[in-house]
């Protein structure tokens, strides 16, 4: 009964349309548990290069931890930012040049980290990357709130996000390959969960009890296995690793084959870890700062401003509402480097992105309201709290893991490259500007990673830089897709330009409907953004003197119009969902 029966879901995207309790509720564990793969596999995947493999500890606090700050930052976006439903959490952009930052010769774990129960989070590598976040998380909020964003987006087309975005899984996969390696029967059993759910399951309605008032108990079709894919494989895999465990069909020797399998060697972190944990600023230690941190986070920056501004545009076409205007642009952008602060300040490792998977479950549900996405946000506020919740996550087997990132890493790479759909790869200029920035951006990282000292000027700091830079290939692929698209002559059609802002065409900044759904909250709109040179500033919406909306005779005609096709329920985008 929750997916669709109301009429039109752009009129949900208000904050004060009702929802049914039943519907509320489990629509927002259905995005809260759609993002809580992404989340869990950031941590896990530092755990190494930050000498935690060992320290199960330590990896459920940084788990909560990241919970805890994705719900705060799902909140600002939602009231302050772009104003979309939209769930925020941590970011594969960033991992890229930080496990490049993590792997200068200067950082080594130490020999006790092998066997260590000591929380290790103070290290000197671990308190330099929020550091590293912080500083650059300031040139995100920069180019958000002074818009120029919108500045870059005039040489930013498909060729740079292509590589970009696709070389931020690519060099994964030895980390993918050693996690499922632990066991290759569990991995694949994981992945065939996966793929069983997402793509042969996923048009299956599964009748679940729910209650509504006027029928109260009855059995409703929920797409169960479109919503949960990778919870559900995790969970089934997690079970059956459980069962083969207490009947010792997995080896107990630890030197034996698929050892890791087994649910009790990271069983223990669950009566270690407290009840209640309460993230704070500053846990791990005072954070410091490193020049070719900066460097190699603001890479991850530029990538992840990126992919955000394609998945607000899906956002609010999946939700029913306008294309959003360049001030909700520029403050969900900005509002994003808030986030990514705040993500550094609490010690994540790790910044703050737009969730292309919620996104999609938009679609699936048909229904776009704020209230939907608070309510999930704070979820994961309570959930990065109670302490449990974060050892349950670091209890499960690593090749369960590694399963998982096969999947998630595939689908990342792929998003990558569906961004050539506006350019003309029948062209021969596109198609060398893609395939060598995306071979370069593996090609001279594994090279620059084998022969640093070659790169040795003499300048420590600048040595520091020139290495983490290339040995980021998001960063090489990003940069030689932006200069060889900007450089060798072509076509705005052949490059993809005019397809591009095609598909990223905005309505008129004066419509009344673009005002309803994209003006900040609590009346900042009319009482701040009509003053003075207030209204001149690239996140406020543009409005003359009077306060009131520009031609709104004609944006009362547009929004009956919209309202009337409404009726209709949308139909569902590209399937970009596991």
């Amino acid at each position: 009964a929750c997916l669709g029966a109301e009429p039109g879901p752009w009129r949900m995207v208000e904050m004060g349309v009702p929802l049914w309790a039943s519907c509320r509720q489990s629509l927002q564990r259905s995005h809260f548990l759609t993002a809580m793969g992404g989340l869990v596999a950031i941590p896990l995947i530092l755990s190494k290069e930050l000498c935690l493999q060992h320290d199960l500890l330590t990896q459920s606090h940084l788990i909560s931890t990241i919970f805890f700050v994705s719900g705060i930052c799902t909140l600002l976006q939602v009231f302050f930012g772009v104003r979309l439903p939209i769930i925020q959490g941590g970011t594969f952009a960033f991992l890229t040049p930080t496990l490049a930052m993590l792997s200068l010769p200067k950082w080594q774990c130490p020999a006790w980290t092998q066997n260590a129960t000591l929380v290790n989070t103070s290290s000197p590598e671990f308190i330099e990357v929020q550091g590293a976040i912080i500083v650059a998380s300031c040139f995100q909020i920069f180019v958000g709130f002074s818009g120029l964003i919108g500045f870059l987006m005039r040489f930013i087309g498909p060729l740079t996000i292509a590589p970009t975005i696709t070389l931020v899984a690519l060099p994964l996969f030895d980390s993918a390959g050693d996690d499922a390696g632990q066991h290759w029967g569990i991995s694949f059993m994981t992945i065939a969960f996966i793929v069983i759910f997402s793509q042969y399951l996923k048009d299956v309605p599964v009748p679940l009890p729910s209650y509504q008032k006027g029928k109260k108990c009855h059995f409703s079709k929920i797409y169960l296995f479109q919503i949960f894919p990778v919870l559900l494989g995790l969970s089934l895999s997690w079970l059956l690793c459980y069962v083969l465990t207490v009947t010792d069909v997995l080896p107990a020797d630890p030197a034996g084959y698929g050892h890791p399998a087994r649910t009790d060697t990271r069983g223990d972190v669950l009566s270690q870890a407290p009840w209640f944990r309460f993230p704070y600023p500053g846990q791990w230690g005072v954070p410091t700062v490193s020049l070719a941190g900066i460097f190699g986070i603001i890479a991850g920056v530029i990538s992840s401003m990126l992919e955000s501004l394609g998945d607000y545009y899906a956002c609010a076409r999946l939700s029913g509402a306008p294309p959003p205007p360049k001030h909700a642009i520029n403050r969900g952008i900005g509002v994003e480097g808030i986030g990514c602060l705040l993500a550094g300040a609490w010690g994540t490792g790790n910044g703050t992105t737009s969730y292309s998977e919620n996104v999609g479950a938009l679609g699936i549900t048909k229904v776009g309201s704020r209230m939907v996405i608070v309510a999930g946000g704070c979820a994961m506020l309570l959930s990065g709290i109670f302490g449990k919740v974060g050892a349950m996550f670091a209890s499960i087997p690593t090749p369960v893991i590694g399963g998982m990132f096969l999947v998630m890493f595939g689908v990342i790479t792929a998003v990558g490259v569906s961004n050539l759909q506006y350019t003309d790869m029948n062209s021969s200029r596109n198609i060398f500007i893609f395939g060598f920035s995306v071979f370069a951006g593996l090609t001279i990282p594994n090279w620059a990673s084998k022969n640093s000292g070659l790169l040795e000027t003499g300048i420590i700091q600048l040595d520091q830089v020139i290495q983490v830079l290339l040995t980021t290939g998001m960063f090489v692929g990003g940069f030689l897709g932006f200069l060889l698209d900007n450089t060798i002559p072509g076509t705005q059609e052949e490059r993809g330009l005019l397809a591009w802002k095609q598909s990223h065409k905005e309505e008129g900044d004066n419509s009344q409907l673009v005002s309803n759904v994209y003006d900040l909250p609590f009346g900042i709109g009319t009482k701040y953004c009509t003053v003075s040179w207030f209204r001149y500033l690239p996140a406020c919406p543009k409005r003359p003197p009077g306060g009131k909306r520009m031609d709104e005779p004609k944006a009362a005609k547009q929004e009956s119009s919209i309202k009337a096709s409404s009726e209709r329920a949308p139909e569902i985008g590209a399937d970009t969902r596991i």
